[in-house]
């Protein structure tokens, strides 16, 4: 895939403005439609996968979906299957029942701090659903936590789903102490899911309904920030790695371009709060490496 097709005007648009138009097309080339047999296998032995894409609102949202390893596995060179689909108490159930919607997946490892992106359209199945790849590709492991597995707890079941307006006290601490997020995020050519991560402190609860985070040297697509420049729904994923939590926000975002840092400004519309959405358990970050400091 040349970079005149794997990137949009709204990725082109701050490639151009930040200078790094060359360096992109050239990252740019190692995204593809195909899903190569290393990928394959580093899907099938993921225990959990995040998926972007809209509800029936056009709210964006992230989702962590879990299961036993194999439960995300490629079905052939352009597709893979995920059994069990998205949980009833996400904000997600039901968004890929109809054939054809846009969705983005991203697979990370915390043991081996690895992860890959794949983009498509979504289509219910007897087990789940299955996407049809468009654009599949990895990343490279800036900024990821290196975590240790515990034993999963198949016996926790999902609490009580809290929904709100706003980040309550505990919500806040919640974003505060958090290292790591995924970010959804759509666009005319399709849905992205993406990650973020430093130090606790780095996203900043400005106020109960807006955060903020800067936005750090990466591989220079900018497919996010290209995304919130050509349509500002996102949706934040904060998973707390111990027990299973989740907290997912949707909103919108815009980026603030200043001479020498970018920020990201996130105006929270809707809060899902799930108490041991998955039964994944993690250990604290082993060794983290350099990364976002809080300011």
């Amino acid at each position: 895939m040349d970079s005149v097709h794997a990137f949009h005007s709204g990725s082109l648009a701050v490639q151009r403005r930040l200078g790094v138009r060359d360096l992109a097309a050239h990252v740019g080339r190692s995204i593809g439609p195909g899903i190569r047999p290393v990928a394959a296998a580093f899907l099938e032995a993921q225990p959990m996968l995040v998926l972007g894409a809209a509800d029936a609102d056009g709210r964006v949202w992230s989702a962590l979906l879990a299961g036993r390893p194999g439960f995300v596995r490629a079905t052939g060179q352009h597709t893979i299957s995920v059994a069990g689909g998205v949980p009833d108490h996400d904000p997600l159930a039901g968004a890929v029942t109809p054939a054809g919607t846009a969705v983005g997946t991203l697979a990370l490892d915390p043991r081996t701090r690895r992860r890959m992106r794949l983009n498509g359209t979504a289509r219910p199945s007897p087990r789940g659903f299955t996407v049809e790849a468009e654009q599949v590709f990895s990343n490279c492991p800036k900024y990821l936590r290196k975590r240790e597995p515990y034993p999963p707890d198949p016996d926790a079941l999902p609490g009580a789903v809290r929904r709100g307006t706003a980040l309550d006290p505990g919500q806040r601490r919640f974003v505060h102490a958090a290292d790591t997020f995924f970010i959804a995020t759509s666009a005319p050519d399709g849905m992205d899911a993406s990650h973020r991560g430093g130090d606790p402190g780095f996203v900043r609860v400005d106020t109960p309904t807006e955060l903020s985070w800067r936005d750090y040297p990466g591989n220079a697509m900018f497919l996010t920030l290209g995304n919130l420049e050509s349509d500002g729904r996102a949706g934040l994923l904060f998973p707390d790695w111990r027990t299973g939590t989740t907290l997912q926000l949707t909103g919108d975002a815009t980026t603030d371009y200043g001479q020498t840092e970018r920020t990201t400004r996130f105006c929270v519309r809707e809060v899902v709060e799930i108490p041991r959405a998955v039964p994944l358990r993690w250990s604290d970050p082993v060794h983290p490496p350099a990364g976002p400091r809080p300011a």
